[in-house]
C-alpha cells in the first residue's frame, strides 16, 4: 500500500501548486484508493458467490454420479442374477462349461 503523503510533503514535492490544488491532488490519491477498496470488495464478494455456486455444481454432480453408481450396482446384480439362472438350468456338470461359453 503506498504511503499517504502530508500537505507539506506534497508542497515540497510540487512547490508551484496552490494548496488548493495540492488538496485536489491529495483528494483524488483518496478517491482512487477508495475506489480500489470498493472494487477489492466486490472481487472479494464476486469470489465467495463463485465458491457457492460451485458447491452447489458439485452437490448436483455427486448427486448424478451417485445415480449412476447405483444404476450401475442394479445393473451388475441383474447379470448376477441371469448367470445364476443360466447355471441352475445347466446340469451341474456343465455348470463352469455354459458360463464359459454365456461369456461370464
Amino acid at each position: 500500500m503506498a504511503i499517504k503523503k502530508t500537505m507539506h510533503e506534497l508542497a515540497k514535492e510540487f512547490p508551484n501548486k496552490t494548496y488548493r490544488e495540492l488538496e485536489k491532488y491529495r483528494d483524488a490519491d483518496r478517491n482512487e484508493e477508495a475506489q480500489r477498496i470498493i472494487t477489492q470488495q466486490e472481487n472479494e464478494g464476486l469470489k465467495e458467490d463463485q465458491l457457492d455456486s460451485k458447491a452447489i455444481d458439485w452437490k448436483a454432480r455427486s448427486g448424478y454420479l451417485q445415480s449412476e453408481l447405483d444404476r450401475v450396482k442394479r445393473e451388475n446384480n441383474d447379470l448376477h442374477d441371469r448367470v445364476n439362472a443360466l447355471l441352475d438350468a445347466v446340469d451341474p456338470a456343465k455348470k463352469i462349461q455354459k458360463a464359459r461359453e454365456s461369456g461370464f
